[in-house]
């Protein structure tokens, strides 16, 4: 993830270097932005570039970049792209970071759903409003891009004002699970050996001592699960086990190609030029790009959601019978493209009074509340237009929502 703050000035160790980024700034065009004065005086190149990732380099990142490099393996991938950058680019500073701070724009490079929505999340949460109305210094845009294989898009989120990401989850595709009655009795991918393995026989042999999880960055564990996975295969006559197949369902890793990240990359990189100088409208709002077979993008506006529970500031409707059960609830939470919760944690006020109704992450509360699961709403006490307030690891805020009872 790349944060940008403050402004720029003009740094060159070459003459001319920055040329071609004066034609944009210097002169008018068609796609200008209405309040854009083209002008010598206008930006020229970013200097204050800070980069946040909390992951250290592992090989399988080698080829999909073009940053790191064979010996920064095992080095924090934040400080070896802010060095990357600090030595290309003279006069640049960029710090690398383990937190969040205040920037002007913040550019998604995320390979997961959920931590796109925990920082889709956290700029919500930065919004100001004053008597309802939105305070436009508050919003801190948010570049996204992402790439699966020779697939990508890249998006443009003002948040408060445009689509955020949870108003568009049905537009990401669901995480492929493999039914448990295949993977167990009747396996015909060499993905469901794999799936066998990492389940079933992991947790059964327990090949490095009780205590020991599967690590994904493991060479052993996945040489382990490799090898009972190839005879898990050979059993079935199935053949396509290989180590590299293995680590990518144990790791659950997207496939990357370097060319597509590449193309991603310039796209959030144009976007973040545009909105920075003012030179040009920014992308409206959301692009497709695929050359699986030629090469084809696509431009549209994603619309943003009334009730959109992140974004929406009103509490979404739950439409429940009073006799459903919690667990009805809970599954709806999870199961809901428009939703997709991990692990929500439901608490609501009874008698002004919290009251915790399931907790799924603290072993002891959740073995206390899980009672709860099979116990009807109104056996809970829950009326008509209670709002219940859910947390989970998809958002940093605690959303709200507010149960409609069906007869």
């Amino acid at each position: 993830m790349m944060l940008v703050d403050g402004d720029a000035g003009s740094t060159s160790d070459w003459d001319d270097r920055w040329n071609h980024i004066k034609k944009f700034l210097e002169r008018s065009g068609p796609f200008m932005h209405p309040d854009f004065e083209p002008s010598t005086e206008a930006l020229s190149g970013f200097r204050n570039i800070h980069v946040v990732d909390m992951d250290n380099i592992d090989v399988s990142n080698l080829n999909r970049q073009f940053l790191f490099r064979a010996k920064d393996v095992g080095r924090p991938k934040a400080d070896v792209a802010a060095d990357f950058i600090n030595s290309r680019v003279p006069g640049c500073f960029c710090p690398s970071f383990y937190l969040y701070l205040e920037f002007h724009i913040i550019v998604c490079g995320l390979d997961s759903i959920v931590a796109r929505r925990w920082m889709n999340g956290m700029l919500l949460s930065l919004l100001v409003y004053e008597d309802g109305v939105l305070d436009p210094s508050s919003i801190i845009p948010l570049i996204d891009g992402g790439t699966e294989g020779f697939k990508g898009n890249a998006r443009v989120i003002l948040p408060g004002m445009t689509a955020c990401i949870d108003c568009t989850l049905e537009l990401y595709p669901p995480q492929i699970n493999f039914p448990m009655c295949t993977i167990a009795s009747m396996p015909r991918l060499p993905e469901h050996c794999i799936e066998y393995v990492r389940i079933l026989q992991w947790p059964k042999e327990m090949p490095f001592g009780d205590d020991m999880a599967l690590d994904g960055d493991d060479p052993e564990h996945i040489q382990w699960v490799y090898q009972k996975s190839l005879e898990r295969a050979a059993e079935f006559s199935i053949t396509g086990v290989t180590y590299r197949l293995t680590q990518g369902v144990v790791k659950r890793i997207i496939p990357a190609v370097a060319s597509t990240n590449a193309a991603i990359a310039a796209a959030c990189a144009t976007e973040v030029f545009k909105i920075a100088s003012s030179a040009y409208l920014p992308l409206n709002n959301y692009m497709v790009f695929n050359d699986v077979d030629g090469l084809y993008t696509y431009t549209f506006e994603a619309e943003r959601k009334e009730n959109c529970s992140a974004c929406s500031q009103v509490p979404s409707d739950l439409h429940f019978s009073p006799s459903s059960k919690l667990q009805e609830v809970l599954d709806y939470l999870t199961e809901s493209t428009s939703l997709q919760m991990k692990s929500p944690a439901i608490t609501t006020t009874m008698d002004g009074k919290n009251k915790t109704l399931y907790l799924q992450s603290v072993a002891s509360i959740e073995q206390r509340t899980r009672p709860n699961l099979t116990k009807t709403l109104n056996e809970l006490g829950l009326a008509d237009g209670q709002e219940l307030a859910v947390a989970d690891v998809t958002t940093p805020q605690t959303v709200l929502f507010k149960l409609c009872f069906t007869s």
